[in-house]
């Protein structure tokens, strides 16, 4: 296994970060967590300004790519994220820039890892999340 399964994501249950089959990889879905800790809790609303969920998208799927790369093996890499779905907490039944913030975490991966990082992709509004995060999102990535 990777060195950095030491960064990845410790898991809020009984699940693994990521697991993987064949050449997919397949990220349990991650929170905007530092050293354990979400940085933020709650849903949005309407009158929220979209980018106060930037930094936690942007974060959330830091820890999406940390896991996908803890079970990659010593001369591998990431070759493309085929699929990306961001779940967006908002009881605000006006609020619909769940796409936005899933932009966020697009732009990240592109400039992470360029044309590799552009997927396929849902952004689907839920009532809330674990812990109360206010967003999860999960990958499919090829080896």
């Amino acid at each position: 296994m990777s060195s950095n399964q030491s960064a990845t994501p410790a898991p809020q249950g009984n699940y693994s970060p990521a697991t993987r089959e064949g050449n997919l990889i397949f990220t349990a879905g991650m929170t905007p967590r530092r050293a354990g800790v979400l940085i933020r809790t709650g849903g949005i609303s309407s009158s929220d300004p979209v980018d106060v969920l930037r930094e936690s998208a942007e974060l959330a799927v830091q820890n999406a790519l940390t896991a996908a790369r803890s079970v990659l093996n010593e001369s591998e890499q990431l070759r493309k994220v085929v699929s990306m779905t961001v779940y967006v907490a908002s009881t605000d039944p006006e609020f619909d820039k769940h796409p936005k913030v899933a932009d966020f975490a697009s732009d990240y991966l592109a400039a992470e890892l360029g044309a590799a990082g552009i997927s396929a992709r849902a952004a689907v509004g839920v009532f809330t999340l674990p812990s109360k995060s206010p967003l999860e999102i999960s990958l499919v990535v090829a080896v």
